[in-house]
């Protein structure tokens, strides 16, 4: 079998350190023109905005809050509001800030209707062309400052959760300060964490991988180890996890954008189209039953790839890798996200799974093994009469 072709998407330019958010300001003011921010409600109550306030309001022309992963309604919303006015935008948040300003970026230099270009519901391409971006992820996890698609979600109209995706959708700029990580909620480490270890593996373990995106991913993993014990400890320790979370996160993009991912995206992102669960913590769940399918594979490519991956990232011998690596997983965790009890309705579940698949997978995954890992990740209820 020949090796797969990969077509690598990064950057046009990434600054990366500790403390690099002081470039921003200077960034803008060199090439002053409108620019809109988005951002989260808590940026602007935290103390980095109040840093920066005085300087980056003398350069932007407005801002919109991203409460959610945003809807097409209201990224059409946003390009009516600034169509004509904005001539590059700024993001500084988690990935659903940047995810939707990535879609106003595109969407602004498109005449139709968001959902008319999504994938999965739309019928019209996106073409090359969005507004000038700069991405500043303050989590780790979902890696969009570093990938070519824009997720957007309607979870009440048309209930989708798809894609805008195009190589020229990249952020221009991304920088990447993980000193933006310091004191979030354990649990949001967590959960931004295990997304960012799920593209990683997903991208690992994929069809469609080979070697330049296998050791892209085994890097990224590499710092995901280091990183997922520590990333809450106000020392040198834990700065230096934040670093290599930002690092595996911004990798794990690298890595879904050039060879995919599997069963576990093709199931989250159907339920992530019905239910408001964040999609860290969706992932999180569906990755250990995985793990367990994992450790029972007859597949010979699979279990070859884990004993490597043992032995890349543990150095030990292992006969169940995949348990290893759920346990280890499970014990080092700052916050056990998987332990709180969610539910699905049973039309729920049957909803979710009529629609799942096993995308870049290296084996098709049944109807009944996608069904294992629902019902093992959460408490199906019978639906309500």
């Amino acid at each position: 079998m020949s090796e797969n072709l990969i077509e690598l998407y990064s950057n046009q330019r990434t600054l990366s350190g500790r403390g690099s958010i002081s470039k921003l300001v200077p960034l803008l003011s060199a090439d002053p023109q409108p620019t809109l921010l988005f951002c989260g409600r808590s940026f602007l109550n935290g103390p980095v905005y109040a840093r920066l306030k005085s300087e980056l309001n003398d350069l932007i022309i407005g801002y919109e809050i991203v409460a959610h992963e945003a809807s097409p309604a209201e990224i059409d919303a946003w390009v009516t509001r600034w169509r004509g006015h904005v001539d590059r935008v700024v993001a500084i948040g988690g990935g659903s800030v940047l995810d939707g300003a990535k879609a106003f970026s595109a969407m602004m230099q498109h005449p139709l209707p968001t959902a008319r270009y999504l994938e999965k519901v739309g019928d019209t391409p996106v073409q090359a062309v969005t507004l000038p971006l700069i991405a500043v992820p303050t989590t780790a996890g979902t890696g969009s400052e570093a990938t070519q698609n824009a997720v957007v979600t309607d979870q009440h109209d048309i209930k989708v959760k798809a894609s805008l995706r195009h190589p020229v959708f990249v952020p221009q700029v991304a920088i990447l300060d993980a000193d933006l990580l310091k004191g979030a909620p354990d649990k949001v480490l967590a959960t931004c964490g295990i997304d960012a270890f799920t593209h990683l593996f997903e991208a690992y373990l994929s069809s469609k991988g080979n070697l330049f995106t296998r050791q892209l991913a085994l890097t990224g993993l590499r710092q995901f180890v280091q990183a997922w014990p520590a990333l809450n400890r106000d020392d040198a320790q834990g700065d230096a996890a934040r670093e290599a979370m930002m690092m595996a996160s911004w990798l794990g993009g690298v890595c879904l954008s050039s060879a995919g991912l599997g069963v576990i995206h093709g199931i989250a992102g159907e339920l992530g189209a019905i239910k408001p669960y964040h999609h860290g913590e969706v992932c999180g769940r569906l990755l250990f039953p995985f793990l367990d399918l994992l450790a029972e594979s007859d597949d010979a490519q699979q279990q070859q790839l884990m004993q490597e991956l043992q032995q890349q990232l543990f150095a030990v011998p292992e006969a169940q890798p995949a348990r290893f690596l759920k346990n280890w997983l499970q014990q080092q965790a700052i916050a056990p996200f998987w332990q709180e009890t969610q539910t699905l309705s049973s039309e729920e579940a049957e909803w979710i799974l009529a629609r799942a698949n096993s995308k870049n997978s290296l084996v098709n995954y049944s109807q009944q093994a996608m069904r294992a890992m629902l019902t093992q990740a959460w408490r199906v209820v019978p639906a309500q009469a």
